[in-house]
């Protein structure tokens, strides 16, 4: 799916700058900070504001075009794949990686809990990655 269609289906009218956002978090799966979407758009785009990054991957969460990860309490990270899966923090070099959610989580997500719907489910780990374990 073009990122303009992925735009429509959720109902986000495209602008040459929601392009280009929705464009980065769906090519770069680093889980990038809103500044660090910014600072590498900037160069190509040099009308870009931070402010319209920031109301931007606002916007796309509140859509559910992207997902918002609060796994770190100091920073705030985006995710273009917002099919359930399960996130990894690495507590040394700062890195998220993605990983597969169990498939018990996933039930929890077509379940009905006590009157209320489940809509949203975020499942983090937080550790040591493989990379940092090495050097």
């Amino acid at each position: 799916m073009k990122t303009y269609d992925k735009l429509v289906s959720f109902n986000i009218k495209p602008s040459v700058q929601r392009i280009a956002i929705m464009d980065y978090l769906l090519t770069h799966r680093t889980h990038p900070s809103a500044d660090v979407v910014y600072s590498d758009l900037s160069g190509t785009m040099p009308t870009l504001s931070k402010t319209t990054v920031y109301n931007t991957l606002k916007l796309l969460a509140e859509h559910g075009a992207a997902l918002m990860l609060t796994i770190d309490e100091n920073n705030v990270c985006f995710d273009g794949d917002t099919s359930p899966h399960s996130h990894f923090l690495c507590k040394k070099c700062g890195k998220i990686f993605d990983l597969p959610m169990p498939s018990t989580v996933k039930d929890v997500m077509q379940m009905e809990s006590d009157g209320h719907i489940i809509t949203e489910l975020h499942y983090y780990y937080k550790g040591i990655c493989r990379y940092c374990l090495n050097n």
